[in-house]
């Protein structure tokens, strides 16, 4: 059985933040990446050129088919190169994600106290002859390592011409599809070096791991960038890339495409929270549609010692060294935390709209930003003979519009589908209602 090319779009390839004031709020939902098809994970731990990255796969199918090659900028020796843990990117990945908050109005009747809020406290917290290795020769091809992680064989090549690696690859039964060839010579002209792994079968069944575990290269380069090409060669429709970046100094962004933080902060209708998932993906669709399929999305930017509100608790300092933040030991040498900034990246790509590799510059920036939806409650309590109610009523009911507005804006749903969706339910306001009451609850006095 001859063993497939999977382009999985990888790989090569903070001090804290003034406290800004608390968002507050009562976290409820999320979106995480199961929530996109076709959605791969990435995360970068970069200080000056030292690199650690940790490449997921969500392969399904007859492990004797997977296998990755990655253009990587040096040479990768085996000390160089570790097996992860999922649970990891997965941590990181709830933290991160877009969340759902609710807050509750208060009784319009009663005193109301404005509630100043603070921070959370820092610190949450294959072998072969040397009649073979002369083919490889005549194809300008060489390897430069070979050696078994875990439950991944790996071999380092170099090449000098694309045509004889693509030669070299399908004699070793990978099924490359048309047009990888030119993308690997781009890579070539380069410099670049390919790494390429594939299943152990014996050592993934002596170890008892049932799915592929995350690979890690830790390395040393200027370049700091994801080579995504290889992976929009053969892939059917767009793609999803959430990739984490963990630096020490503050935010990152993309140097060579156009960089948007999506819409946050909105007041959306209650309703939504049974379906925050279809909500966000509505949002996500529309977003990257009106920048043209060509924009690079901040879904999340913040120092990891605290979160307001938090999806999930902030990495430890032992998960933190396991996705390779290698500066976190210095630091708790040192006696003090560890500045760690996370941001959070959302790419939708294809071959057409990103012809491109990612390149990344961290900023100085450290400025809050999460994406974050509010859901407001309205008071549910006798508010009869206030002053204030009629008032909070005639609000309330502004307020409903205003959300109704902004969830047509934020997915381009039908504004008569969303009116029909909260005319039920908890987003529903009498169109006579008197101090909170319906018109037939003012009919009788019991």
């Amino acid at each position: 059985m001859k063993r497939i090319w999977i382009p999985l779009l990888f790989l090569l390839p903070a001090a804290s933040a003034p406290p800004a004031r608390a968002f507050c709020g009562f976290y409820v939902a999320q979106a995480d990446a199961r929530l996109f098809n076709k959605a791969s994970r990435v995360a970068l731990a970069r200080d000056g050129d030292r690199t650690v990255v940790t490449m997921s796969s969500d392969f399904k199918g007859d492990l004797k088919e997977f296998a990755v090659v990655i253009p990587v900028p040096t040479v990768i020796t085996k000390e160089q190169v570790h097996i992860g843990e999922t649970a990891l990117l997965d941590h990181l990945d709830s933290f991160s994600a877009p969340r759902l908050v609710e807050y509750f109005d208060e009784d319009p009747c009663g005193v109301r106290e404005e509630r100043a809020m603070s921070a959370p406290a820092a610190g949450l917290l294959m072998m072969k002859s040397s009649a073979g290795a002369a083919r490889d020769d005549a194809l300008g091809v060489r390897i430069e390592a070979r050696y078994t992680v875990g439950e991944y064989d790996i071999l380092i090549l170099s090449a000098t011409q694309s045509s004889g690696l693509g030669t070299w690859l399908r004699r070793e039964g990978y099924r490359l599809p048309a047009g990888a060839e030119e993308v690997l010579g781009s890579y070539i002209r380069q410099n670049m070096h390919f790494f390429v792994a594939k299943v152990n079968l014996k050592e993934q069944s002596k170890l008892g791991f049932e799915t592929l575990r995350p690979i890690q290269v830790a390395y040393e380069s200027p370049k700091f960038m994801l080579p995504i090409r290889l992976g929009t060669v053969n892939a059917q429709g767009p793609q999803d890339l959430l990739v984490f970046v963990i630096t020490k100094s503050g935010r990152v962004e993309s140097t060579n495409y156009r960089n948007v933080k999506v819409p946050t902060g909105m007041d959306i209708p209650l309703y939504v929270k049974d379906g925050f998932g279809d909500f966000y993906h509505a949002l996500f669709d529309r977003q990257v549609e009106n920048a043209s399929r060509e924009a690079v999305f901040t879904e999340y930017a913040w120092p990891m010692n605290w979160c307001d509100p938090c999806a999930a608790p902030p990495l430890s300092n032992e998960e933190l060294r396991g996705l390779g933040v290698f500066w976190v030991e210095d630091a708790a040498t040192r006696g003090g935390p560890a500045p760690v900034f996370l941001t959070r990246l959302h790419v939708r790509y294809d071959r057409e709209h990103f012809p491109e590799d990612l390149v990344f510059q961290e900023t100085s920036d450290q400025q809050s930003f999460q994406a974050r939806y509010v859901m407001r409650h309205p008071w549910k309590g006798s508010a009869a003979g206030c002053d204030g109610a009629r008032s909070y009523y005639e609000q309330l009911r502004r307020r409903k519009g205003e959300e109704a507005r902004a969830l047509a804006g934020l997915t381009g749903w039908g504004m008569g589908e969303i009116r029909h969706r909260m005319s039920t339910g908890e987003d529903a306001v009498g169109a006579n209602s008197a101090g909170g009451r319906r018109w037939y609850e003012r009919i009788w006095k019991n």
